[in-house]
């Protein structure tokens, strides 16, 4: 019994796949939804898990026990944001840098930076595109002697340093910024791209005296605190949220008028923000799915129309209902099979040549393939199982007089 089954259901997969071989032009254009649906998962799969993959990466070198304080909010921001109030934030300054290291014993280390916006990066030949990142900073990023006499010295990353100075060594030369020229001390380590967005080897960092002298004092700072070990790390956010709270002159019912971030905080944001894209990419899927679905229940109500006779014969023959229904159900699922497969493949192909072109950590976890095959597949059975069951349904004499 089960081997008649087993030899009925080869019969009747010989019998789909020859359909669609015998139109083949017909079954891609009616497969184009499923196509574009399964592309479209499984290409914003990759590019959601090559963004994980180097947002863990980037975080895992900022380490476990540091986090930032500043005025305004960090990350990615989802929704509406009330910038006005974060404008009332009063700015955090030197003053409250050095509260934080004295008053806080679970703080090993703090720093500030200010983020002073792209500017253009000159030269004695070349200059950069307005596009390069300068921040200014405390002695920790640069050293505290040159800081201290407010030197005119900087920083630079590997890409200004290749744009400005190109087949020499930086050290000792000298550029310009705001027509202010400074020398070269120091060159930052490569780091490749922050969060796969923009190069943080696009960067370059003044004495934090400079910048505010160059860009203005009415600024407020971005505090990065290191706590003694990642043990410590919760007190140290509750030493300096109680430092900062009390000289901020909070009330003791109103919510910080300060923003902390850790690696977790970010890894949250980044991950609510991964969750709005998996959910558009499967809108977008679902609406081509139905399309193609639409498209697959066309062909095969024409495909019955066409073969009307053939059915009626097979029925006269001794053909029983259930396996007219089991043909037709299967020449639906394959149908669609095929154009899940070959978005597939076209999304694996799109996935390996961002990998390629862009050097994005772009790769397809195991799911989505599962996923992309079951959906296809799901929707050749969803949309084929009524002109399945129009074809079981015919009587065969009738079936046999259409012309």
């Amino acid at each position: 019994m089960k081997g008649s089954r087993f030899i009925a259901f080869l019969d009747n997969a010989r019998l789909a796949v020859g359909t669609l071989v015998a139109n083949p032009l017909r079954s891609l254009l009616t497969l184009l939804g499923v196509v574009i649906g399964v592309t479209t998962v499984v290409t914003m799969m990759a590019l959601v898990e090559g963004l994980r993959t180097k947002v863990t990466s980037d975080l895992s070198n900022l380490g476990a026990n540091v986090f930032t304080v500043s005025k305004w909010p960090g990350g990615i921001n989802l929704g509406r944001m009330d910038w006005r109030r974060f404008q009332r934030r009063p700015n955090l300054g030197l003053d409250d840098l050095r509260a934080v290291r004295e008053g806080c014993p679970s703080v090993t280390t703090a720093s500030a930076m200010t983020w002073l916006g792209p500017n253009k990066i000159s030269s004695a030949r070349a200059e950069t595109q307005p596009n390069v990142i300068v921040q200014g900073a405390t002695a920790e990023w640069i050293s505290p002697h040159e800081v201290e006499e407010s030197r005119a010295v900087v920083v630079v990353g590997l890409d200004v340093a290749d744009k400005l100075f190109p087949g020499q060594d930086p050290l000792g030369r000298e550029l310009r910024i705001r027509g202010r020229v400074f020398q070269v001390v120091g060159v930052l380590e490569k780091r490749g791209k922050i969060f796969g967005l923009f190069s943080a080897d696009n960067m370059l960092i003044l004495p934090l005296p400079n910048a505010l002298d160059i860009y203005g004092r009415n600024r407020s700072l971005r505090l990065n605190v290191q706590a003694s070990d990642p043990t410590q790390l919760q007190r140290a956010q509750d030493e300096v949220t109680a430092l900062l709270r009390m000289r901020r002159k909070v009330k003791a019912d109103a919510p910080n008028n300060f923003e902390m971030d850790t690696n977790e905080s970010i890894t949250r944001t980044f991950n609510n923000l991964s969750n709005v894209i998996t959910a558009a990419s499967f809108g977008i899927c679902l609406l081509s799915l139905v399309v193609g679905g639409i498209g697959i229940l066309n062909i095969m109500l024409v495909s019955v129309t066409e073969r009307t006779r053939e059915i009626g014969i097979r029925k006269a023959l001794g053909a029983k209902r259930r396996r007219i229904l089991g043909q037709f159900a299967l020449e639906a699922v394959t149908l669609s099979l095929f154009g899940g497969v070959l978005g597939l493949a076209l999304g694996l192909s799109l996935t390996a040549l961002g990998r390629w072109a862009f050097g994005f950590p772009m790769s397809v976890p195991a799911w989505a393939i599962g996923l992309a095959v079951a959906m296809s597949s799901g929707v050749g059975l969803v949309f084929g199982i009524y002109p399945a069951a129009r074809a079981a349904a015919l009587d065969p004499v009738e079936a046999m007089r259409s012309e």
